[in-house]
């Protein structure tokens, strides 16, 4: 965010509270859309405020002073009750707005969901800037949600967060992608054979929440044979032509790489339930107009998602739960 956005000039307070979140300047330039420089000035600048180096270099990363880690908590609070001063009072104006807004969602939801949310951002909302921020087993959503590092977070836990608000976005079917020339991509696939199969298996992105693909086969007492674990579910595509490699995953994922890589959906033998997605935010943003406008087009996006595969299908769209 640049300075000039900031009803009161709170820089140097969001730089703080950026760079002993992230604890990487390169990052922190890029989150608020300022130059290196700009941001290692500011670090100095803060050092002879708190008479702390607040961080210092270890290795090949940074590290957080003890006098870092106990400013952080105070820090996101201030900047906290400094944005709820403006919440009510700024009027939201899609087309003229100026809104930074952060989404925190796993990135198979990039390659279908998300493009579709840049573009009408970009036509209803082109003043607007958007950053999203991957979900992984270390980083807490729930806590960025209640300090406002981010604004909502998207996911498919079968028990979403009860302390959150919540509210259904789409649903899918899960599906199997495998390579055009893969053996079992000729005939049904039987149960046995799926579970000896080898499998392309994603980290997950919650150490807190079990994904619904890992939660359905214990429940069943099954396993899978996974063989090659890839930190990024959009790298699974690709490890897959000219393999014996399956990948489960969402139907509208698997449909969009099998138009551009020789791959093929194929219906998975084993009965999963249908993935859900959420979209999850902190009480702090519920009555935000701005807010409530991201909530609304992410809801109108997943329906136009929805839309389109029940098209190709020949096939009405699940209906919201």
């Amino acid at each position: 965010m640049s300075r000039t956005n900031d009803p009161l000039d709170t820089y140097l307070l969001r730089v703080l509270v950026a760079l002993l979140s992230e604890r990487n300047l390169t990052r922190v330039a890029t989150r608020m859309n300022q130059s290196q420089p700009a941001i290692s000035a500011a670090l100095r600048k803060l050092r002879e405020v708190f008479h702390d180096e607040l961080l210092v270099r270890s290795g090949n990363s940074m590290v957080t002073t003890p006098r870092g880690e106990e400013i952080l908590a105070s820090a996101r609070v201030a900047l906290a009750s400094i944005d709820g001063l403006f919440a009510r009072a700024q009027v939201f104006e899609p087309g003229t707005s100026t809104q930074f807004f952060k989404i925190g969602c796993p990135d198979y939801l990039a390659t279908v969901f998300l493009s579709a949310v840049s573009r009408v951002m970009r036509r209803d909302a082109p003043g607007t800037r958007l950053m999203v921020h991957p979900l992984g087993p270390g980083y807490d959503f729930e806590q960025a949600l209640a300090d406002g590092e981010l604004d909502v977070v998207i996911g498919n836990w079968p028990e979403p967060p009860e302390s959150l608000h919540i509210a259904p976005l789409l649903e899918d079917d899960i599906v199997c992608l495998m390579a055009a020339n893969h053996p079992l991509a000729r005939e049904p696939m039987t149960r046995d054979q799926y579970l000896r199969a080898p499998h392309v298996v994603p980290l997950s992105y919650s150490s807190t929440h079990r994904g619904v693909i890992d939660r359905h086969l214990a429940s069943l007492r099954l396993t899978r044979n996974a063989r090659v674990v890839v930190p990024f579910f959009s790298m699974a595509p690709h490890l897959l032509p000219g393999t014996d490699l399956i990948f489960t995953i969402s139907r509208h994922f698997a449909e969009h790489y099998a138009g551009i890589l020789p791959l093929v959906v194929v219906s998975c033998p084993i009965d999963y339930p249908r993935m859900q997605f959420y979209q999850i935010w902190h009480s702090r943003n519920q009555q935000s107009d701005a807010q409530r406008w991201l909530r609304g087009l992410l809801h109108n996006v997943a329906v136009q998602v929805l839309k389109g595969g029940a098209e190709r299908h020949g096939r009405e769209p699940a209906e919201r739960a």
